[in-house]
């Protein structure tokens, strides 16, 4: 094993799993919600896995709205999907 693994949670199965395996979306300082391709963009960021039962769950708990305390857009659920189905 070259690099330490960095282990996140997904907010959606609860399972701790590397940081590069999931898909990480971030609320900035000025509000805005998006997909954080890189990993690096500032704000707090919530992971998920990348599969269309974490996405399932995390639509149906709301898991995104409370993480970033704010009601998220439908628009964020949609582009996950795609990210989802892109990566698969």
């Amino acid at each position: 094993m070259n690099k330490k693994e960095t282990l996140r949670l997904c907010i959606a199965c609860r399972e701790m799993k590397d940081k590069r395996t999931l898909i990480r979306v971030v609320k900035n300082k000025d509000g805005s919600i998006f997909i954080d391709r890189t990993g690096k963009a500032n704000g707090r960021g919530a992971y998920v896995c990348k599969n269309t039962e974490c996405l399932e769950k995390l639509k149906k708990q709301k898991s995104l709205n409370k993480a970033f305390k704010c009601a998220v857009d439908n628009e964020i659920y949609e582009n996950l999907k795609e990210v989802i189905i892109g990566e698969n």
